[in-house]
């Protein structure tokens, strides 16, 4: 890339690196979830990683018609991974707020946590440990529930723990991935 070239001129090239991986994977347009998997190395993953990817690809298959489509691939890529942490932290609660509760337990936690650790291969603590971090510095009146609200004080209040937090739901390793297929494939 030249010293001369603009911010929009870096992001319209990878948008199309991207676009061209994309339809060379997909030539129909349209990313099904096995597509999706394959990409990612997970066909023959854990049950936990298969039902975080299963529920990942449903929540950005945002017309739900069974695919993935150029803008929601996108769409994905920006939020989960180029976002910001109280961005990640909103959608990833919306994931596994699954009942709509607006609260999410101890186990949803370490669920979500466990698929994260088996995509990003990030191993820094157990998932438990770090839900009982996050348990113990935010759950403010001890009910065993967290709402979206003590979510986002909890991270906003404590620097440290706002870094540990964000190292955790650190997913760049997908993207790096994806990167490394499209450059074996364009």
């Amino acid at each position: 890339m030249g010293a001369n070239e603009s911010l929009e001129e870096i992001v319209a090239m990878e948008n199309y690196q991207w676009y061209a991986k994309f339809m060379k994977e997909c030539p129909s347009g349209q990313l099904t979830m096995y597509e999706c998997k394959k990409i990612l190395g997970l066909e023959n993953a854990t049950t936990q990683a298969n039902n975080y990817v299963e529920k990942v690809f449903n929540i950005f298959d945002t017309n739900k018609d069974g695919f993935i489509d150029y803008l929601e691939l996108l769409a994905a890529i920006n939020l989960v991974i180029r976002g910001k942490i109280d961005q990640k932290l909103k959608w990833y609660f919306k994931l596994y707020d699954i009942d709509g509760s607006g609260t999410i337990d101890k186990k949803e936690v370490i669920s979500m946590l466990m698929a994260i650790q088996t995509l990003s291969n990030n191993q820094e603590m157990s998932p438990e440990e770090l839900t009982n971090l996050i348990f113990q510095k935010i759950d403010v009146n001890n009910d065993g529930e967290l709402t979206l609200e003590e979510l986002m004080n909890g991270v906003e209040k404590d620097e440290h723990f706002r870094e540990i937090i964000s190292k955790s739901f650190e997913l760049s390793s997908v993207l790096k991935i994806l990167q490394s297929e499209r450059r074996h494939s364009v």
